[in-house]
């Protein structure tokens, strides 16, 4: 609600929501996080800060809509960001420009443009090219067709906790999708170590009532939830 134009109020604030007001909180929490890990990429800062976000509101509840319903991944994101989790998120998720490649090479770019964003000279009819779910993101956006054969995507997680830890994984599938993580634990022996798993989404015979969907997926250590939302679009036709 803004009181900019309303003169006959001795109200002495102003609320304002939206991207434009949550970009400038973030980039400030993003700051404060470089400062305190300093080596970290824009790529780790930004998975520390989503796979750290609450999903639930102050009163434990799920975050409401301007409806007072819950809101969906397409309006809350990862989540309220939390900068004192995410200063210490126990696993991220980190890629560098050169991950981009294939991606980049995907997109028809020609080499000379990819090579503008890598830096250096790129030869794309030398790269098998990945579609953006592939990238190594703290997050999961997949479009499938109902009962068409699964899906199966890859990520690489680093250890930036405890030395020695173990992860679990926990599922909230998404509906009318099965979901499936291999291996099912991870277990770290020191800082930095990275692991990788496959996530199969795999599409039930039952044909959707909704063409959208979300769940999640959480990694749990004794000290840390790294939580991956999910969004899904079915196509029912």
């Amino acid at each position: 609600m803004s009181l900019e134009n309303n003169t006959n109020t001795n109200s002495t604030f102003n609320m304002i929501s939206g991207t434009s007001m949550s970009c400038p909180h973030l980039s400030g929490v993003a700051a404060l996080l470089k400062s305190v890990h300093p080596d970290c990429s824009p790529a780790a800062i930004k998975s520390a800060i989503m796979t750290t976000a609450d999903v639930l509101n102050l009163e434990s509840n799920l975050i409401e809509d301007e409806t007072y319903l819950p809101a969906n991944v397409s309006a809350t994101g990862a989540g309220h960001v939390n900068p004192s989790k995410a200063n210490d998120p126990g696993l991220i998720y980190d890629t560098e420009p050169s991950d981009y490649l294939a991606y980049l090479c995907g997109l028809n770019y020609t080499d000379e443009q990819v090579g503008i964003f890598l830096q250096h000279k790129a030869n794309c009819l030398l790269i098998t090219s990945i579609l953006e779910g592939q990238l190594n993101y703290p997050a999961f956006s997949i479009q499938v067709r109902y009962n068409s054969t699964p899906q199966v995507y890859s990520r690489t997680a680093m250890n930036v906790g405890q030395a020695n830890s173990t992860y679990r994984i926990e599922i909230d599938s998404p509906p009318f999708l099965d979901e499936k993580v291999e291996p099912a634990t991870l277990g770290f022996f020191q800082v930095k170590q990275k692991l990788s798993y496959q996530v199969t989404f795999t599409p039930l015979a039952t044909r959707p009532s909704t063409t959208f969907n979300q769940g999640s997926l959480r990694w749990i250590s004794e000290k840390h939830i790294v939580r991956s939302p999910i969004a899904v679009r079915f196509l029912i036709f």
